[in-house]
């Protein structure tokens, strides 16, 4: 099985390109949404999260509130850090997991999409690393318009991550994700038969 590595910056677009992967037959796996499961109430990081950052993270319905945790930790680089200790390891282990059981499953291609992917080191595992870019005024559109934002915390946001200019060396495609659906589309699936032929899929 081929494990491809999926990664870009915030409102790049991953998760749509992620999904043209699925439909052309690869096994996804969504470390955000890995994540999301990981901090549920019934999850011992719940209760690792909530004591870390205060119970004021914690929304009327008992779940963590991610935005206002997000506002938090991407105003405080200290905060983000701790909560990235607190998490990441649990959530590496997991997607090694779901990894696993898409080999055990028969898949032949499993991917990956994660945010820090490069950060955390992890873009070392995989067989092939795939970037999706898009301009940074493309991705303050997306963050005030889609997440309803300000531009101030939509420039925190973007300021707390890796540049584009420094993840490109790691990658071996880079797709570009700020025009139309069908372009990205399109080189989503020349991207694919590139991979196909380079592993026999």
């Amino acid at each position: 099985m081929v494990v491809i590595g999926l990664t870009g910056g915030i409102c790049s677009g991953k998760s749509t390109v992620a999904a043209m992967f699925m439909r052309l037959g690869a096994t996804v796996i969504d470390a955000d949404q890995v994540a999301h499961e990981l901090v549920e109430p019934d999850q011992p990081l719940f209760e690792a999260v909530a004591s870390a950052f205060g119970r004021e993270v914690v929304g009327a319905d008992g779940r963590i509130d991610r935005r206002r945790l997000g506002a938090m930790v991407f105003a405080d680089p200290k905060a983000r850090r701790r909560l990235e200790a607190i998490l990441h390891p649990s959530i590496i282990l997991e997607c090694e997991r779901r990894i696993r059981q898409a080999g055990i499953s028969g898949a032949a291609a499993c991917l990956l999409d994660a945010a820090l992917l490069i950060e955390s080191g992890w873009h070392t595992r995989c067989d092939a690393v795939i970037l999706v870019e898009a301009s940074e005024a493309v991705q303050l559109d997306r963050l005030e318009g889609a997440r309803g934002l300000s531009r101030d915390d939509a420039m925190l946001r973007i300021r707390a991550q890796m540049p584009q200019e420094e993840k490109r060396p790691h990658a071996r495609y880079v797709i570009e994700n700020e025009g139309l659906i069908e372009e990205t589309e399109r080189q989503v699936k020349a991207v694919w038969e590139q991979l196909c032929a380079r592993t026999s899929m």
